[in-house]
């Protein structure tokens, strides 16, 4: 870091502090330690790395204990600390567990009465969050909060922040996501040269795969506040609902072209967001315009960003009900760049914009105390006012199905600071029973806008703009959607969430964070097999289980009955014979830690259905799986099906770059998965003109490839000719779409007679032309129950669509639409999807399987693991991944003895 730092001083291209001025005219107490000072270089000079951040914070607290302290809240998947620091008066900070107490009774006015709710108030500071660097590739806000904590607790005779330090309780999270960052900060010294180079085609502005956005799963956490999968959400969320700050900012960076933007944000907002929230936004946007006017800085609002998805980090707080806002800063993703009007910005300027904003929003908050406070308490207390009046008083989560996903939908509730009741027993509502241990989720509480806004089948957007975006669909403007429409969490699970307009009697207790339902009890010893019922993602952890220890495992493609018991389909039989002698042992640990079900059994014989040793009963061996990994993957994509196979369901995967898969010997795998990946030139340019071929002569052997998404391109090519469709051109009415003759095109076109605009707009209409994109909707499909990917299944499932890709169905000679899409007037669960698109998009297939020689490929249209949340689809997955390998004939037949 001593040699970069001479360096830098040589060339003449320090960007010391000295020369720089963050703040103008601000004088600072020498007690309180600079960066340079304590890491060697000044802020804005280098991009700080998690060590040099944690380092300067750790040396702040040390010479400053009475005024900030530091508390670590997470560590991520490659094992960095994540911390955030509290800063404010002496007097503030002596009182730390009375503010989070006093919070915490604001939070509930069942408990707190107006009058209690006014004595806390008056002495109470505004709890605050500012968040910074939860993608890794952006680079300047991390660096910002150096300043923000430095500035609060070094400034002197600066009455605005010594008002803020009375008032304002500021917790600083410095660097969301330090293994992102990493990725970045190592391209970046790996490429660059003695001087830093503002060319933005240099290398070190220029990421390779993966890019740093992203944490060590790929994972967008700026996505993952609904699922909540990722260890850093997790330790964030459980932080939040320790302080309730009133106040959550979220500190980005767009673009380099881009200014810089704050709220107020743009439409659609959400309709769970209550006016004085959306009021409040102004607040802040006007004192930061204030400042950026001041110092020249550009900026915009109400556009881009809207406030409508509820999984964004600047969304989710808003419904506990936090003022929660993004800010985004154009990036130079280096130390300096050129912009295309040959402007130079510097990494320190972008650092100073962000610092600018996050002393103003800290100005405003103390300006503002009071109303946040009120605000806050009166959020609270119409949520259960609202709940208690309003059409839908609670929600029932009916404990069948997949009972570990509405176990683990309770559980995110509980986590997210919901009340869940769980019944002792029994009981009916609305003329309806449900089972034992069943969730009741009660509207009267004030989680109430929270709740709806994760169990409501559909969240509706505002007309107006709806048809804004009708009108800019037509004439072929880009949409102002930012994100997914839909995000039902009971249709991502695939469980039944139930609207019910009065309150259920009968024998309930309230949901503890992590209680467990009754403990399942052990198998009892068998002489012939153990079947473990096949459906939910408990048996689908034991199948990995049990095929990382080496178990013999069988997997019925039939149903059975045996003792009066009907097993679905994929039914998993692991035989005593040739199994090791502490079996019983083995498979009730495995069901303990899974949550399911193991059934014994004396005997093979059934009173309807297959026999254990029927040709429809597969040997499940243990597959080696490929993933392709780097280009033209989406990172994301790659990422989240590792962690659904790693993470979820606990068995390991080869990451292989792809275009080996090209050129490399590839025949110790038996399942090759290619995720959703149209970049760099797709698959086909990566894989090379014999990449195709090699795979098709591997499926051909007896294997089985998996594409997802976009990979579909690849395999659906007629160049490629893996698998037996074709994507579909937009559909028009009433056009019969037929092959044109290839001819050369004509020097110029045949006149034509306008009429009227009518006819005009008809003839700038192009001839073909993909269907418009799908902004990430809930489709409803269709499981064919006869097909073998179907095992353990229910009729109906939920896919999230997103992008202009639909393929037509596969001819019935060449393989199986194993899922189909729904009917135009049932396919839509959730979001909002244009006209043509979903007419188009009915009887259209989600799944395809093509036997291919002794193997199989298998198509997913979408992708089944996006963003690690879709865990209904998680055993339709699992099937593609283990039945498949079981289904060709590479030493994976039905051959062996029971």
């Amino acid at each position: 870091m001593l040699q970069r730092i001479l360096l830098l001083a040589l060339t003449g291209c320090s960007l010391s502090a000295q020369t720089f001025e963050y703040w103008p005219g601000a004088t600072y107490d020498p007690a309180v330690p600079t960066m340079r000072q304590v890491i060697g270089y000044d802020v804005g000079d280098r991009i700080a790395p998690h060590a040099d951040i944690m380092k300067y914070f750790d040396a702040l607290a040390a010479a400053q204990p009475k005024r900030i302290k530091i508390f670590e809240y997470a560590k991520t998947w490659e094992n960095r600390k994540l911390v955030y620091a509290a800063i404010g008066s002496e007097a503030n900070i002596a009182r730390l567990s009375e503010i989070q107490n006093s919070m915490k009774r604001l939070a509930d006015p069942r408990k707190t009465s107006d009058a209690d709710a006014k004595a806390i108030i008056a002495n109470l500071p505004a709890v605050i969050w500012l968040g910074y660097g939860v993608h890794g590739n952006e680079i300047s806000s991390p660096d910002a909060a150096l300043m923000t904590a430095y500035h609060l607790l070094a400034a002197r005779n600066d009455k605005m922040v010594d008002n803020v330090l009375a008032n304002v309780l500021v917790l600083i999270d410095p660097l969301q996501n330090p293994d992102g960052r990493q990725r970045f900060i190592n391209n970046f010294e790996t490429n660059e040269g003695s001087t830093a180079d503002s060319n933005p085609l240099a290398a070190e502005h220029s990421e390779p795969w993966p890019g740093g956005r992203t944490n060590h799963y790929f994972f967008d956490m700026n996505r993952d506040w609904v699922a909540i999968t990722q260890p850093e959400t997790k330790g964030r969320i459980k932080t939040l609902l320790e302080w309730y700050p009133l106040v959550f900012v979220d500190l980005h960076e767009m673009g380099t072209e881009s200014t810089y933007y704050f709220s107020p944000e743009s439409q659609p907002y959400n309709p769970h967001l209550a006016k004085d929230q959306i009021d409040a936004l102004t607040w802040y946007g006007k004192n930061n315009a204030r400042y950026f006017d001041q110092y020249g800085f550009q900026y915009f609002t109400r556009e881009v960003y809207d406030a409508f998805y509820p999984g964004y980090g600047a969304s989710w707080p808003a419904y506990y009900g936090s003022v929660a806002m993004t800010y985004e800063n154009g990036s130079t993703r280096g130390l300096t760049v050129r912009r295309n009007d040959d402007s130079i910005i510097t990494f320190r300027e972008t650092v100073r914009r962000h610092f600018t904003s996050s002393i103003a929003t800290c100005e405003t908050s103390a300006q503002h105390r009071e109303d946040l406070l009120q605000n806050f308490y009166k959020y609270r207390q119409t949520a259960i006012a609202e709940g208690s009046s309003e059409t839908i008083r609670e929600y029932i989560l009916p404990r069948r199905g997949d009972v570990g996903a509405v176990d683990k939908l309770a559980q995110l509730l509980v986590f997210q600071g919901v009340e869940v009741s769980r019944a002792n027993g029994q009981f009916t509502a609305g003329g309806k029973q449900y089972p034992t241990g069943s969730y009741v989720v009660s509207l009267a509480q004030p989680s109430k806008r929270l709740i709806r806004t994760l169990l409501d089948p559909v969240v509706a957007m505002d007309d107006t703009f709806l048809k804004g975006e009708e009108r800019r669909r037509l004439r072929r403007l880009s949409s102002e959607v930012y994100d997914v429409t839909a995000w039902s969490v009971p249709l991502q699970y695939n469980v039944e969430a139930i609207a019910a307009n009065a309150k259920s009697s009968g024998n309930f207790e309230a949901l503890q964070l992590n209680d467990k339902p009754g403990a399942i009890p052990p198998a009892t010893t068998a002489s012939v097999a153990y079947l473990v019922p096949w459906g939910s993602q408990a048996a689908g952890r034991v199948l990995t289980g049990a095929l990382l220890q080496n178990l013999r495992v069988l997997s019925t493609d039939k149903s059975f009955t045996q003792n009066g018991r009907k097993f679905s389909a994929g039914t998993l039989i692991i035989p005593v014979k040739n199994n090791p002698a502490d079996l019983q042992k083995i498979l009730t640990k495995l069901a303990e830690t899974a949550g399911a079900e193991i059934v014994a059994t004396d005997t093979g014989w059934v009173d309807d259905g297959v026999n254990f040793g029927s040709a429809y009963v597969n040997v499940l061996k243990k597959p080696e799986i490929a993933l392709a990994w780097d280009r033209p993957t989406s990172s994301t994509s790659a990422g989240q099906t590792r962690f659904v196979l790693e993470r979820q369901f606990g068995y390991p995967v080869t990451v292989v770059r792809t275009e080996l898969l090209g050129s490399a010997d590839i025949s110790r795998f038996h399942v090759i998965i290619l995720p959703d990946g149209g970049f760099g030139g797709g698959y086909a340019g990566v894989l090379g003109p014999d990449g195709a071929r090699r795979l098709k002569e591997w499926v051909r052997d007896g294997g089985t490839l998996i594409g997802i998404g976009s990979a579909m391109q690849f395999l659906a090519d007629p160049k490629s000719a893996l698998l037996a469709v074709r994507q579909e051109d937009l559909a028009k009415p009433g056009e019969v779409p037929t092959k044109k003759p290839e001819t050369p095109e004509p020097s110029r076109a045949p006149g034509k007679l306008f009429k009227d605009e009518a006819d005009f707009d008809k003839a700038i209409q192009p001839e073909t032309e993909l269907p418009g994109s799908a902004h990430g909707i809930l489709a409803r499909v269709k499981v064919d129950s006869d097909q073998w990917i179907s095992a353990g299944l229910p009729d109906t499932l939920y896919a999230m669509v997103q992008g202009r890709a639909i393929y037509a169905p596969i001819k019935i000679d060449r393989g199986v639409n194993a899922v189909i899409f729904e009917g135009p007037d049932k396919v839509v669960a959730s979001g909002y999807l244009w006209d043509e698109y979903r007419k188009q998009l009915a009887y259209k297939p989600f799944v395809i399987v093509q036997r291919e020689g002794r193997g199989t490929i298998i198509g997913f249209t979408a992708d089944p693991n996006f963003r690690g949340y879709m865990d209904g689809l998680n055993v339709l997955f699992l099937n593609a991944v283990f039945r498949g390998s079981a289904h060709n004939s590479r030493g994976f037949g039905a051959e062996e003895e029971l």
